[in-house]
């Protein structure tokens, strides 16, 4: 896919994002949350999530910051990169073992991109589906199993709207095919994705918030990143973004969501604990002088996942969509050669593999 085609999926609607009113008068700071749900604060200040003037939701630390010119420069500059791009061979490699389907064990299955499909105490979790090839946006890695091959879904863990992350063709087959499926998320999603379910029940988080309608002895906590949202033209930031921090029992999961590099990583660890499987996002990130604040490269999230002091770094968000200008399998190549900074172990990123047997 060229530049130009995932410009009409994710860069078109930046436009608008800098098209701002710059003689707003400042006002106070506002913040909001869901009222239902339990907050863990993260420090004795935290009023819940911050809201600009005009009630849009924002990055705790770092605002951001790109021009539209910052877009057009990116696509209309040479990627340098481009003759590497277009001979690199290699793929993800994808193993599946349609037996574990079958047993009651725990796994971790990473179905490339954003989505793990995971089993925690008998309930079965995923997270951002983008199952489905649409017009822009077309597998480069397969799924490890046919689509209708699925295990029924308890939960769909969404960290925000972006749509290699929020697909609607995905999220219409997964709530069809599971109606008592529950639809876990972060503030404002809901208006987002109703219409594309049969009445599911959606829960809505703010950073820091733990979720209500688990049914088992796991608990999930949406956390901070460093990002933004937008699908339509109007709709900048009105929902947030994040990730998740599972909890069961002794062992916990830290999704990152997409994200920029910030102080929100030593946040969580500080407030949740040290995770013991980090899925770091490590792709989509050249060029760095565009990307950084969305989307952390690889050698940002070694310090990340540092950070957080987490046992097993798994990679995620790399190899299965042609999205940025680095090589397919660059991100990979970045951790091994770096592999010593990393203080914990380096899960090899095999799609339709349980990762916990690691």
């Amino acid at each position: 896919m060229k530049k130009k085609s995932y410009l009409l999926v994710l860069l078109i609607p930046l436009i608008f994002i800098f098209l701002k009113n710059e003689d707003d008068a400042p006002m106070k700071p506002k913040f909001t949350s869901n009222p239902q749900l339990t907050t863990i604060k993260p420090n004795d200040d935290w009023k819940g999530n911050p809201l600009d003037d005009n009630g849009r939701f924002v990055n705790l630390y770092q605002p951001f910051e790109s021009s539209f010119g910052d877009v057009l420069k990116w696509q209309t500059s040479k990627n340098p990169q481009k003759a590497e791009k277009k001979a690199e061979t290699r793929f993800l490699t994808v193993e599946f073992d349609s037996t574990v389907f079958l047993g009651q064990e725990d796994y971790l299955i990473w179905l490339g991109h954003a989505s793990y499909l995971m089993r925690i105490q008998g309930k079965v979790f995923l997270t951002d589906p983008l199952l489905i090839d649409n017009t822009f946006l077309k597998r480069e890695s397969p799924l490890p199993f046919p689509l209708e091959k699925m295990p029924k879904l308890d939960y769909i863990l969404l960290s925000h709207n972006h749509r290699d992350h929020c697909d609607e063709n995905s999220i219409k087959y997964l709530t069809n095919a599971n109606p008592s499926l529950k639809i876990l998320t972060g503030l404002g999603l809901e208006s987002v994705i109703k219409g594309w379910t049969n009445g599911h029940e959606i829960e809505e988080a703010g950073w820091y918030q733990q979720y209500s309608l688990l049914d088992s002895g796991l608990t999930i906590t949406y956390v901070p990143s460093r990002h933004w949202s937008r699908r339509w033209l109007t709709d900048e930031n009105k929902s947030l973004w994040g990730g998740f921090y599972i909890q069961n029992g002794d062992q916990s999961i830290f999704f990152m969501g997409d994200s920029g590099k910030g102080e929100h990583f030593e946040d969580i660890k500080n407030t949740l604990g040290t995770p013991d499987f980090c899925l770091m996002g490590v792709g989509a990130y050249k060029p760095e002088w565009f990307m950084h604040q969305a989307h952390i490269s690889p050698k940002d999230a070694i310090d990340a996942f540092n950070t957080l002091e987490g046992k097993y770094f798994v990679p995620m968000h790399f190899g299965t969509f042609n999205l940025s200008d680095e090589p397919r399998m660059e991100p990979w190549d970045v951790l091994v050669s770096n592999k010593e900074s990393i203080k914990g172990k380096l899960v090899e990123p095999v799609v339709g593999k349980n990762l916990l047997l690691n």
